[in-house]
């Protein structure tokens, strides 16, 4: 029995192996396998037949070999399994739902942007229909949203119309699909650290401000999101001195607010660096603000305070990055 387990614990391991080196090399033959994962061509062959089957990989040309036997050439099919991203987002005062499919080489085969008014789950579960029946083989729903889940409950959001809602449960009942939702922060973050690798081993966060809505905050170390209990971690709206968000606020009141926020995540967190998003005042007023704030305020050490430009970008590039490893995982937990 022992030995039974071992074997299969070992083609596991064995076919993975494959599997990641076909990934990154997309296109090879047995023998060019053989030596890159040191397995033996015996080995290879039955590895290569099973993922075959499954669809994984699909014969590719073949290749001429120094006056031997040409040699049939496998290419890695990155369709295999995709995922569906959802994201939930403020846009210029309106809700914008996006929709895009990933393969595993997180290429995007479609996208579409919604703009509704008000949010309305009827129409998300709609554009999920569309997806899902033009794209059979995604295996993956990640929704990104302002605010947090519990078991499958949003018991957190700027968005009042998502606060208990069943949207999660809606999704995976109706479609038979795991849903991963993540904080819009937390992905943003987690995206800027991804295209920034020299953070990787620091302390970043993340402060997003939506033109109508409260304020998020992420918060990475040493590469991990610091999730808090049940995911709370970043809820800065209530902070003591929150302000009513949702109401019209001049630009100085705002700018008070952001640096006074800066103070806060200072004192408690100390970041190497904090992330700045918003639009509701020019990066220079920003700046010149900070700056003064500063003056008035002294503390023992101050973060690099960066400012960007666009939200969406590292919201993108992390909730996508978070999904395909959720999808990947499932592909490695088939072949147990």
């Amino acid at each position: 029995m022992m030995r039974k387990a071992n074997a299969k614990l070992m083609k596991h391991i064995n076919l993975n192996n494959v599997r990641e080196v076909m990934q990154q090399i997309e296109t090879a033959t047995k023998p060019q396998l053989a030596s890159l994962t040191k397995l033996s061509v015996v080995t290879i062959n039955a590895l290569v037949k099973e993922l075959y089957n499954r669809g994984e990989l699909f014969e590719d040309k073949v290749v001429p070999s120094n006056g031997g036997r040409p040699a049939q050439a496998y290419r890695y099919n990155y369709n295999y399994r995709l995922a569906l991203v959802l994201y939930i987002q403020e846009m210029k005062g309106e809700e914008l739902i996006s929709a895009t499919v990933i393969n595993l080489e997180n290429e995007v085969l479609s996208k579409e942007d919604c703009i509704l008014p008000v949010l309305d789950k009827q129409h998300i579960l709609q554009l999920i229909k569309q997806c899902v029946t033009s794209y059979p083989s995604i295996h993956r729903i990640g929704i990104g949203i302002p605010g947090q889940a519990v078991d499958g409950y949003i018991t957190v959001s700027s968005h009042d119309e998502l606060i208990n809602s069943r949207l999660i449960q809606d999704i995976q009942s109706e479609f038979g699909l795991k849903v991963l939702v993540e904080n819009d922060v937390n992905a943003a973050i987690s995206g800027y650290c991804i295209q920034h690798e020299e953070m990787k081993e620091q302390c970043v966060t993340g402060i997003y401000f939506p033109n109508r809505y409260p304020p998020g905050l992420g918060i990475m170390l040493n590469g991990q999101i610091m999730q808090g209990k049940n995911g709370m971690s970043g809820e800065i709206k209530y902070l003591p001195s929150a302000p009513n968000w949702k109401a019209k606020m001049n630009d100085d009141e705002f700018l008070l607010q952001v640096c006074q926020i800066i103070q806060t995540i200072n004192a408690i967190v100390a970041p190497h660096q904090i992330v700045i998003y918003q639009e509701r005042v020019e990066i220079e007023q920003l700046e010149a603000a900070w700056k003064q704030y500063q003056m008035e305020h002294p503390m023992p050490t101050f973060p690099e305070v960066v400012y960007q430009g666009t939200f969406q970008k590292d919201f993108d590039a992390g909730l996508r990055w978070m999904i395909l490893q959720e999808l990947r995982e499932t592909i490695l937990e088939e072949s147990i």
